[in-house]
């Protein structure tokens, strides 16, 4: 995955970034006659600012490049990783529903709990026990690691010719 940022400060150890977020509603040709994109229109554009370690941030193919404040970069996060991150973080957590749900419902079956709602707090647990686990997944020092933002390119800024 690329996305464009401008870098907005530079200091010895960070680079601070801003990246406009994107609405998917922007592209579609039906986007006058649709409401999500008349929404779209109306809501402002937000813009996204996040520090990159300096050193960690360049790699090694525009090492003899210098980066100035109001140049523009494309940054890359591996796909396989942002996957994966957004499979433990929507699906763990209803996986731990479905799997405790049914659980709570032959416990019920088999009568060792006496009420319905008790099932419905053990499918609830298992829900909670997966955000825990995905939490927990994603916290990992290797998986941030993996999930940080790397600079590809150093678009700079163009030079402005007027004719005066």
């Amino acid at each position: 995955m690329e996305e464009l940022a401008e870098v907005v400060a530079i200091n010895d150890t960070q680079i601070t970034l801003v990246s406009q977020v994107k609405s998917s509603c922007n592209s579609c040709s039906q986007v006058d006659s649709c409401a999500s994109g008349q929404v779209a229109k109306a809501i402002p554009h937000k813009k996204l600012s996040f520090i990159l370690p300096y050193p960690q941030s360049i790699s090694s193919d525009i090492n003899d490049t210098t980066i100035n404040v109001g140049d523009c970069v494309v940054l890359s996060l591996p796909e396989g990783d942002v996957l994966q991150s957004a499979w433990q973080v929507y699906l763990l957590p209803l996986l731990g529903l479905f799997i405790f749900s049914a659980l709570g419902q032959w416990l019920l079956s088999q009568q060792a709990l006496t009420h319905e709602l008790q099932a419905l707090l053990v499918g609830i647990l298992g829900g909670y026990c997966g955000h825990r686990l995905a939490k927990y997944l994603q916290n990992k020092p290797n998986r941030i690691a993996k999930l940080q933002p790397e600079i590809l390119r150093i678009l700079t800024k163009p030079i402005d010719v007027t004719n005066r």
